[in-house]
């Protein structure tokens, strides 16, 4: 009756860890910037 879809919960899986990524890669850039300003 109802069937599930696997094409769309592989491609969510990979939007997840995408927007992780990005998240993580502000982070860090956000992080060194403020090193950086604490360092001064």
């Amino acid at each position: 009756m109802a069937k599930k879809k696997h094409g769309s919960d592989v491609n969510l899986k990979g939007t997840l860890i995408s927007v992780f990524a990005v998240g993580i890669i502000i982070l860090v850039m956000w992080f060194a910037v403020y090193g950086l300003y604490v360092s001064r």
